[in-house]
């Protein structure tokens, strides 16, 4: 009987051991090297990315413009300046590649000088925008200054931050993993954002002052508290030789770009990353408008279109796990995305003339879907171009054309629709395109066309990928005609 129970334990505990790996996608991304744990403490950084994010371009951004009576323009202004760093991230990511640091670390002082820039940023910042609002003594060009300082430190803190954190990630993770980890970052880059704006919704909505320096200056701490706990015994020190550092000459940016630019990869997938990525972009703000103005949904409708385009997105991330955890293209994965995309922008442009908020709900969440797929399919490709030493200068050079990209499709998607919409409604486009749906379906089908544009840069990274697989395996983008 005894021996009996004993059996069964054995058979509970192996059930249960295998559970996780089975039903939680990223259970699995751990290694030997890198437990889940230890996994999971170091996404701790993309929390704090999210976050900031999260409070630049959604909290702030209200705040200032309703309650604070900030011009939008300004406003606008002020969150654009973290973009102007974004481009910085290749040289930053190299900087970490050839960091020749005495106690041996490369990505770990990088993660550090970007977190010291975001709690700057944030310390800054609410008496920044006090000045900007409620000090008549103070110069008019104080508070603007002051605020934007406070914008452009949080904005290049958190690119130096993501950069070498993604590269130290890269670094500790096994190749077979890889997949999975990049994944588990974007999920926690989610959480950080989902998170963050439920919380800085509660502490506001008794808006004063005070609670508005409260908030922003418990993000700074946060911020740093986190970032701390991810790197404190991430990066292995390898001690160098205090004369080998004075004489040993690390290479320099434009031969380590040069190395880069010299795989016939690299700027193909890199225009991909930035079409895809601007094609995903464009409808960012204009999904709630089109479903509030053109199908007539209720705010609180209009609401959860966020919660199901996240909830589509981490099941892309999930799927992209899974998928390239056994071996498939990241290349292929990331043009299925775009196809999905194409889909779901077709599907809400006919939300419009069907009149249909279904069809509308099923399009917003499979743009999170396509969106999801395409990112780590595109991050996971980046990260099979690196080598072990170039891992920054690759994820830098990824994060730069995406931050920039990202954020010239936003403006772009709201000033074309501005345009058109004014064009059409004034009759200068005619009788038959004068409503108000017309400048939403001229975005919208620019995204359709930005993403068959990436799958014609993704076409050929697929055939190459393709030349050294079983050419018994099933039909493809790579052999479409053309």
């Amino acid at each position: 009987m005894t021996l009996r129970l004993t059996a069964i334990s054995r058979r509970t505990v192996k059930e249960w051991i295998n559970l996780g790996p089975r039903f939680l996608p990223f259970a699995d991304a751990a290694s030997e090297d890198l437990p889940l744990a230890r996994l999971l403490r170091l996404s701790l950084f993309q929390v704090s990315v999210g976050m900031a994010t999260v409070l630049l371009t959604g909290t702030l951004n209200r705040v200032m413009i309703l309650e604070m009576g900030v011009p939008t323009w300004l406003v606008a202004t002020m969150v654009s300046l973290p973009l102007l760093f974004a481009p910085l991230r290749a040289l930053i990511g190299h900087k970490s590649d050839t960091h020749r640091s005495a106690f041996g670390w490369r990505r770990v002082p990088y993660v550090w000088y970007g977190s010291v820039l975001q709690w700057a940023g944030l310390a800054i910042m609410p008496f920044a925008l006090l000045v900007m609002t409620d000090a008549p003594d103070a110069p008019a060009w104080a508070g603007p200054m002051a605020a934007g300082l406070a914008f452009l430190l949080v904005g290049a803190g958190l690119h130096t931050t993501q950069t070498a954190g993604l590269a130290l990630a890269t670094d500790l993770a096994a190749p077979a993993s890889r997949p999975k980890v990049v994944a588990l970052l974007y999920v926690m880059l989610l959480v950080g954002m989902f998170g963050s704006s439920l919380m800085f919704g509660l502490l506001l909505s008794n808006y004063t002052p005070k609670v508005l320096i409260q908030v922003i200056q418990g993000a700074a701490v946060v911020t740093m508290v986190l970032n701390v706990i991810a790197l404190w015994k991430q990066e292995v020190r390898r001690p160098r030789d205090p004369k080998a550092l004075k004489t040993e000459r690390p290479r320099s940016f434009r031969e380590s770009w040069a190395q880069y630019r010299a795989d016939p990869r690299s700027l193909r997938l890199l225009v991909a990353v930035g079409l895809g990525t601007a094609g995903f972009s464009m409808q960012d703000i204009l999904l709630e408008p089109y479903g509030g103005e053109i199908l007539g949904l209720s705010v609180s409708a209009t609401t959860t279109l966020t919660a199901m385009m996240a909830a589509g997105t981490l099941f892309g991330l999930a799927l992209a796990a899974r998928v390239l955890g056994r071996g498939y293209d990241p290349h292929r994965l990331a043009a299925n995305g775009a196809l999905i995309g194409i889909t779901a922008f077709s599907l809400v442009i006919f939300a419009s003339p069907f009149e249909s908020a279904v069809l509308f709900r099923v399009g917003t969440t499979l743009i999170g879907f396509g969106g999801g797929l395409y990112a780590v399919g595109v991050l996971t490709a980046a990260m099979d171009l690196a080598d072990a030493t170039d891992n920054g200068l690759a994820l830098g050079a990824w994060g730069a054309v995406q931050a920039t990209a990202a954020g010239v499709g936003l403006a772009a998607g709201g000033l074309i629709r501005d345009v058109v919409t004014s064009l059409a409604t004034s009759g200068a486009l005619g009788e038959a395109l004068a409503v108000p749906a017309t400048g939403y379906s001229v975005v919208y089908h620019l995204e359709i066309a930005i993403l068959f544009a990436a799958l014609v840069a993704l076409g050929p990274l697929v055939r190459r990928h393709r030349a050294h697989q079983d050419p018994r395996t099933g039909f493809g983008l790579a052999e479409m005609p053309g």
